[in-house]
């Protein structure tokens, strides 16, 4: 008996619980009839510009092997003894055409004796001669420092200066140095996002010039809105080869585009793609525009490490934009929303990058 009563029990409960479903469901009808389906498929724009490579530049075509390294003619070899003194030799080694080099005639040794004139030659007690020593010793005393300053000065600063280069063994070794920059603007500075999507779209990404070139042209346009910089983050590391920092840079990207919904524009390598997106309008206010500099460079140390106030945002700007071009190997530029129409809520900031340190 209490096993039918306990059967009856559950089997109440369940069908309470069903009711209830049913119930909500019903009550949740107009709502889902009135909801704007198309407001789950609207896309927070995004545009990204990428050029440059870490592959090593190729070698230039090395020349024949019967010709020197640097161009020229080359002789053509003899095998007769240069102590042959017969001229022309029986045999002459003899190209139509070609340069024939003379034979070398050796004279047999003086058999009678060479007077040697004693104004010549050594010379016994000459005061003038040790007077004339000791003058090209004091000017070479005086000359010598007054040479190594300027040879010093010759070649800039050294490396502990904040935006000194190192030696030219940086560009030939495969030490790389990946950097990431992120800068967060309020939602009033909406003109950066036309002036990145001109700058991308006008950027020359085939030459390194070209390429450094985009990337100031970047840093100008962030450089110009300071009254409007919210938030910043910036990341720099060094790696042993170029494989690994290909690997690191390509690991940032893909973090950085898969915050994106959609790219609306793409320009990598000179090829240009462009995308539509609905905006929703009754989405929350617009508040940020986040841009991204992912770069990649030839230096052998971190190029910073972090940043808390605008004074150092604007030192690492100013240190990213005097990169030079052979430095410079890669630089991609992420920046959301793309649509000049788009932006991003406070809620989107804090979700989708809450590294971001707000700066002062």
């Amino acid at each position: 008996m209490k096993s039918i009563r306990r059967l009856l029990r559950k089997h109440l409960a369940i069908a309470s619980l069903t009711f209830g479903w049913v119930t909500g469901i019903i009550g949740l009808a107009p709502e889902l009839r009135n909801w704007d389906w198309s407001s789950a498929a609207l896309a927070q724009s995004g545009g990204r510009t990428r050029g440059g490579s870490f592959d090593r530049p190729a070698s230039p075509p090395q020349a024949p092997s019967n010709y020197p390294s640097g161009g020229g003619y080359t002789s053509p070899s003899y095998d007769y003894s240069p102590y042959d003194y017969s001229y022309p030799p029986s045999q002459p080694d003899y190209f139509p055409g070609s340069y024939r080099r003379p034979r070398v005639i050796v004279m047999p040794p003086q058999s009678y004796p060479v007077p040697v004139d004693p104004g010549y030659g050594y010379s016994t007690g000459s005061s003038g001669d040790g007077l004339f020593l000791f003058l090209i010793m004091v000017c070479g005393i005086c000359v010598l420092p007054v040479l190594m300053s300027y040879l010093r000065a010759s070649r800039g600063p050294s490396r502990g200066g904040a935006y000194s280069r190192g030696t030219a063994g940086e560009l030939e070794n495969d030490v790389i140095t990946v950097t990431q920059l992120q800068v967060s603007l309020l939602a009033q500075a909406r003109y950066i996002q036309e002036a990145l999507t001109q700058l991308s779209l006008q950027a020359d990404l085939d030459t390194q010039t070209g390429l450094a070139d985009f990337l100031r042209e970047t840093v100008l346009a962030l450089l110009r809105s300071p009254e409007y910089w919210s938030h910043a983050r910036i990341s720099s590391q060094t790696v042993n080869s170029r494989a690994q920092a290909s690997q690191v840079f390509e690991q940032l990207s893909i973090q950085e585009r898969s915050k994106l919904s959609a790219e609306t524009l793409v320009n990598v390598g000179g090829q240009i793609r462009r995308q539509t997106v609905q905006v929703n309008q009754d989405a929350d206010p617009a508040s940020y525009i986040v841009v991204t500099l992912l770069i990649g460079t030839a230096d052998d140390k971190p190029l910073a490490s972090s940043v808390h106030n605008a004074a150092e945002l604007t030192a690492i700007l100013k240190r990213l934009g005097g990169i030079s071009a052979d430095y410079l190997m890669v630089y991609e530029l992420i920046w959301s929303p793309q649509d000049a129409s788009d932006s991003l809520s406070r809620d989107q900031l804090l979700a989708n990058y809450p590294d971001l340190i707000q700066i002062a």
